[in-house]
């Protein structure tokens, strides 16, 4: 099969991520709970993980580096274990369901306010955002690629435009290990990442980082390792918010995905921006199809035809052609809204970095045939 759903999940996992949770499986001990020598080992290379991704995302500490098992848990973390009653927020419509349902949970529950900035030329415009504010804002909530189009807003000129005190929030689902993400540099103050993504980790494996700024609540409580006569939850990070067992292979499987992705960052945005670039340029030529994206580092192209639902399309290059895509609205129910693509969907193709122009030709030598 030809994978084209790396939006979803990364298909290749570099040969360096294999061996080290192959290596994890057959040897493995609780990282820092134990005394032992090999509890011990495990949990220094937890800490070199934390290191990497505080230095890679030019984070705030390594203590202030969080093991989540998704981006998910991470936005969740950011959204209710730091919002108050009263507070308002201001997202965008490029924003995914992991940051929409805890706002409008927030909203029903009567804790928080929230505006959303619209769609203005496929992307969100920084003033328009910056408009939005109140004297209640506590709040922006930022993606840092739409997993829809692949668009990428400004963060930096969003964040110029803000008043100091207002956190920024980033979803880097999407744009981490394909985009340059620098939080102090962008002044970013809480950021989730999707290691199974771009950043060539294994499912399970993410991070949340965030400034000294916050001083997130957490939402789950256990056993840490650390002051376990303290019925309460530790004061410090990371233990505050990381209760229970580390998937230490999942931690293991996003050092070496970071350490890969490190070094190549720059190679891999040019050579995805060539390709999705490539692919665009043959399905304008289609006359059936309507695209949706711009060429862009992330790899995703994105499209619909004009009778076939996106789900139909996606059936018949997975049935007939043996292409992996994915149709639907990709849990961002505001950006369809606002291309006009709701309730059909779009046929979202993924590229990763480590594909070839001849599984871009084939997708669109599938699509013309259908």
């Amino acid at each position: 099969m030809i994978y084209l759903d790396n939006a979803a999940t990364g298909g290749f996992k570099p040969v360096s991520v294999q061996n080290a949770v192959s290596a994890s499986l057959k040897l493995c001990a609780n990282p820092g709970r134990s005394g032992h020598r090999l509890s011990v080992a495990l949990a220094e290379r937890v800490y070199a993980c934390r290191a990497l991704l505080n230095e890679m995302f030019d984070g705030y500490g390594a203590e202030r580096v969080i093991f989540t098992k998704s981006c998910t848990e991470g936005l969740n973390l950011a959204l209710l274990g730091v919002l108050n009653e009263g507070d308002h927020v201001v997202t965008t419509a490029l924003e995914h369901n992991s940051v929409l349902r805890p706002l409008e949970h927030l909203k029903r529950t009567g804790v928080i306010t929230y505006s959303v900035a619209p769609l203005e030329d496929g992307n969100v415009k920084p003033e328009t955002i910056a408009s939005l504010v109140t004297e209640k804002t506590r709040l922006v909530a930022v993606t840092t690629a739409s997993n829809v189009t692949g668009a990428i807003p400004d963060l930096k000129k969003i964040r110029a435009l803000l008043p100091e005190h207002i956190l920024l929030l980033a979803d880097g689902a999407q744009g981490g290990g394909h985009i340059p993400i620098r939080m102090k540099e962008t002044g970013i103050d809480l950021l989730s990442l999707a290691g199974h993504k771009g950043l060539n980790a294994i499912q399970g494996a993410s991070a949340f980082l965030f400034s000294g700024r916050v001083a997130p609540r957490p939402l789950m409580m256990g056993g840490t390792g650390s002051e376990s006569i303290n019925l309460g939850m530790p004061d410090y990070y990371p233990d505050r918010l990381e209760s229970g067992t580390l998937s230490y292979p999942a931690v293991v499987s996003l050092y070496e995905g970071a350490l890969s992705v490190r070094s190549e960052l720059g190679q891999h945005a040019e050579k995805l921006i060539k390709l999705t670039d490539a692919v665009c340029g043959e399905l304008r030529k289609l006359p059936r199809y309507t695209l949706y994206s711009e060429p862009n580092p992330c790899g995703i192209v994105s499209f619909a035809h004009e009778s076939l639902s996106s789900e139909e399309v996606a059936s018949a290059l997975s049935d007939r052609f043996d292409v992996a895509t994915r149709g639907g609205l990709h849990c961002a129910p505001l950006m369809h809204e606002a291309l006009g693509t709701s309730p059909a969907g779009l046929v979202r193709a993924s590229f990763s970095p480590y594909q070839s122009y001849r599984e871009a030709s084939a997708l669109v030598r599938a699509l013309h045939r259908l």
